[in-house]
């Protein structure tokens, strides 16, 4: 039988598995898993402590892959969906840290914002610490407690009410994008802690594309989660334009008969 392409967790829709090689695993995190508990949220929505239960006990997705390690490379926030990144062992996981820590790892992210921005590409530096007068939430520290922050926006494109924008943000810290956003004046949109919340929406904040050099095969690697279901949630779809973008996955195409074959060398004469 084969290996299944999800993660089957118990009360709760599979979640599908995006990318898989000897040394990682990626799924497409929906919204509401976290990774680490805290006090303000409630924990029975434990994304690493429910895996890990899983493998131990040898459910069918974990067994048929001989799992006996998956742990979480980064993070995303609780409403955050999209590419979220696993190793398979120690070795890895200390391989793929180390990447993201010395910005090796390229990540970009799908926003949605209302109205329009200013401008059309801004780069912002803010440097980001923890807000002392609200638990969870961080705000900009120009002082000793605040670390440096640095995220490249791109618009992309606008309806009547909602604006999409492209986010590579160079560093990771927690609540980046968001925190970014909201000081260039256009916060995410239903963002609850740097905007406002709205009904019949959701976070309008996706992970879409992990772009990195495998440290063990030298080959590059780019993980992708759709993006057309997200989109949809606000009316938006993608372009020609848009289907241009790294972000977006292609569908496999079988090659013709003979294409990119070798042309068979003359046979030898015998004497």
């Amino acid at each position: 039988m084969a290996k299944p392409n999800f993660i089957e967790l118990p009360g709760c829709d599979s979640i599908p598995i995006i990318y898989e090689d000897r040394a990682v695993l990626a799924i497409d995190k929906p919204r509401g898993w976290m990774l680490v508990p805290d006090s303000w949220r409630k924990t029975n929505w434990n994304l690493q402590t429910a895996i890990d239960s899983s493998i131990l006990a040898d459910d069918y997705w974990a067994r048929s892959r001989n799992l006996t390690y998956l742990r979480h490379v980064h993070r995303l926030d609780a409403d955050t969906s999209g590419v979220m990144l696993f190793a398979k062992s120690d070795g890895a996981m200390r391989a793929m840290s180390d990447m993201f820590e010395s910005r090796r790892m390229e990540k970009t992210y799908l926003a949605v914002v209302e109205g329009v921005p200013k401008e059309k590409e801004w780069t912002c530096e803010l440097p980001i610490g923890p807000d002392p007068l609200k638990f969870g939430r961080m705000r900009v520290d120009t002082g000793e407690e605040g670390k440096d922050a640095e995220t490249h926006f791109r618009v992309l494109l606008s309806n009547e009410r909602f604006t999409l924008i492209e986010a590579s943000p160079l560093t990771g810290r927690t609540h980046q994008i968001r925190l970014h956003l909201a000081e260039s004046g256009c916060p995410i949109m239903c963002d609850e802690l740097y905007g406002h919340v709205e009904k019949g929406f959701r976070l309008g904040l996706r992970a879409v594309c992990l772009a990195y050099k495998d440290t063990f095969s030298r080959r590059p690697v780019s993980i992708i989660a759709p993006a057309e279901g997200f989109l949809r949630e606000f009316g938006l779809k993608l372009t020609p334009e848009l289907l241009q973008s790294k972000w977006v996955r292609r569908p496999f195409v079988p090659k013709e008969k003979g294409q990119g074959e070798k042309t068979p060398l003359p046979a030898k004469k015998t004497l």
